[in-house]
């Protein structure tokens, strides 16, 4: 499955900046409902963030995902890639 990788930055309320992707199929473009997803996963975290934004998350690439994000998205609509200060 192609994915597409929305790039995510967004700060902490304790100054760290997060960053993350959002994952979805490659033929899903609606920023709104990304913006959406993202949201979600932060709305589940224990510490607080600023509100993501179109400015926040923006269209990075499209990849071929494996296993674990097709799943994610089968489930969710979506699947989330941590990478720096998620928790």
């Amino acid at each position: 499955m192609k994915v597409s990788v929305w790039d995510t930055y967004v700060q902490r309320k304790d100054g760290k900046t997060m960053h993350f992707d959002v994952l979805v199929p490659s033929d899903f473009n609606n920023e709104n409902k990304i913006i959406d997803f993202g949201n979600t996963y932060l709305s589940n975290k224990t510490f607080e963030t600023q509100e993501l934004t179109t400015k926040l998350c923006n269209f990075c690439h499209i990849e071929t995902a494996p296993e674990p994000v097709v799943d994610d998205i089968s489930k969710n609509g979506y699947s989330i890639i941590e990478m720096e200060n998620c928790n």
